[in-house]
Formats: structure tokens, C-alpha cells, sequence
């Protein structure tokens, strides 16, 4: 049950409307995050734009989904852990091994990625106070300063996200059920 209301394509307030018909489009359903976030319009707009953006970053989409997935996990947040596994597994290609990896707050088989995901654990435990060392690996493994910028953008869309669906204690849309996720105790 959620703390708030998970708005419908019906019950949306009208400014938000369009937001969803397109998600319901995209996706063939809207995802219960969209759902409480139209309970504020520029909460919702900010997710989609931000979305956007995030979108164009250099980082492929695999290497956004490491980063969603680390922010999730680490936010404790299931709703996003179940979107964020479908979609690195069925639109960004990972292996499975590598999202269950991230799935379980453990290393990745992958250096590259690892090292992506190394460097998004500390942006978020450090809140961007990254060390020299952290940040040095970062750039050893292949990317660049414009790159470090885009997992800080990725971390604030996953920090609006993960935020929301905690405190609304979002409830898991039926279509994400078989990529459940829960925190280990």
C-alpha cells in the first residue's frame, strides 16, 4: 500500500496527463513511480526531463543502467531495483551476471564496469567528495572528466527516484514483478 496516492491516467491532474499517456505508450503500461510523482507536476516534469537528458549522456546505456543500479541498491529502493534490472537486462543487453552482481552490492565481472561502479558507490557515500585514488581509477579504466560529471547527473536522477518511491513506499507494478528485489537484512 502506498503512502500516497499512485495517480492513474484518470486521475492525474491534467497537467501531468501527457506524461503518463506517453510512459503508458513507451512502456505498454505506466510505472507506479510516474503514478507518484504526478502528485506534484514539476516532481514529475523534473524525472522526465532530467530523464531526457540523462539519456544523451556519452555513458552508454548499459553504463547508465550500473549506475541506476548502484544508486538503487544503495538507497535501498525495490521499485527501482526491479525497473532499473529489466531494463539493463532487456534494452541495455548486461549480462546476467554482471546485474546480479549489482543486484548484490558485489563486484562486478568486468573491469571497466567495476570501476564504474566503484567510482558511483563513492560519489554517493562521499557525496561527491571523491578521492583522488577513486577518481583516478575512474579515469585509468577509460573514462573521462565528462563522464564523471554524467554519474553525478545519473546519481541525482536515481537520488529523485529512489527518494520518492522510500518514502511512498511505491508499490511494484505487476509488469516488474519477476524482477523483485529486496535489501539484504
Amino acid at each position: 500500500m502506498s503512502r500516497v496516492t499512485v495517480h492513474t491516467l484518470q486521475s492525474a491532474p491534467e497537467a501531468v496527463r501527457p506524461y503518463l499517456e506517453n510512459a503508458q505508450k513507451a512502456s505498454g503500461f505506466i510505472p507506479n513511480l510516474l503514478g507518484v510523482l504526478a502528485n506534484a507536476p514539476a516532481a514529475l516534469e523534473t524525472y522526465v526531463t532530467v530523464s531526457a537528458l540523462n539519456g544523451k549522456a556519452e555513458l552508454s546505456l548499459a553504463e547508465r543502467e550500473v549506475v541506476q543500479l548502484v544508486a538503487a541498491t544503495h538507497h535501498g529502493c525495490d521499485f527501482c531495483v526491479a525497473g532499473h534490472t529489466a531494463v539493463a537486462l532487456n534494452k541495455a543487453k548486461l549480462g546476467q551476471e554482471v546485474v546480479d552482481a549489482l543486484r548484490a552490492k558485489g563486484e562486478l565481472p568486468q573491469d571497466k564496469l567495476e570501476a564504474l561502479a566503484a567510482f558511483t558507490r563513492e560519489v554517493i557515500a562521499t557525496r561527491g567528495n571523491v578521492s583522488e585514488a577513486g577518481y583516478g581509477a575512474f579515469r585509468e579504466a577509460g573514462y573521462s572528466e565528462g563522464n564523471a560529471l554524467e554519474v553525478i547527473l545519473g546519481v541525482s536522477l536515481a537520488t529523485l527516484c529512489n527518494f520518492a518511491n522510500v518514502f511512498a513506499q511505491t508499490p511494484l507494478n505487476d509488469e516488474l514483478s519477476k524482477y523483485r528485489w529486496q535489501p539484504s537484512a
